[in-house]
């Protein structure tokens, strides 16, 4: 088998930028992979946006393929919103800037125990692993 997976972070009234592009969202600023640089750059581009205009999800895509050839796409989300400013010390990417209406803190402020309950990435792969104890059983 074999497992690959790719995340981003879609912005509504970004149209879902910056998507695939989360990663290297400010390299047009002259950079490659800087987090504090596509925060920075969301935020400039967030700034007209009222609270109402900022939902947002982080959205992972995994993909398994089996020896025969067969693949299945499995996918995870995290529904939040972009904030007006960062707020939180754990995490990365940008995990200060996602709001998580349901707890009133952003995934920067919450323990790696619970991003990884809630996490777009955690979900998909737990999808994946339910599948795969199930298949294993009707062998």
């Amino acid at each position: 088998f074999t497992l690959a997976d790719d995340s981003g972070l879609a912005v509504e009234a970004l149209n879902g930028a910056p998507g695939i592009h989360s990663a290297r969202y400010a390299a047009d600023l002259g950079g490659d992979h800087d987090d504090a640089a596509n925060r920075a750059k969301l935020l400039t581009e967030m700034v007209d946006f009222e609270d109402k205009e900022r939902a947002a999800a982080f959205i992972c895509v995994a993909a398994l393929a089996t020896p025969e050839g067969d693949a299945v796409f499995i996918d995870g989300r995290c529904e939040g919103m972009i904030t007006h400013k960062e707020c939180g010390e754990n995490g990365f990417g940008y995990d200060s800037l996602f709001y998580l209406p349901d707890l009133g803190c952003t995934m920067a402020e919450i323990s790696n125990e619970q991003k990884n309950s809630l996490s777009h990435r955690g979900k998909a792969m737990r999808k994946i692993a339910k599948m795969l104890i199930i298949d294993s059983k009707n062998e």
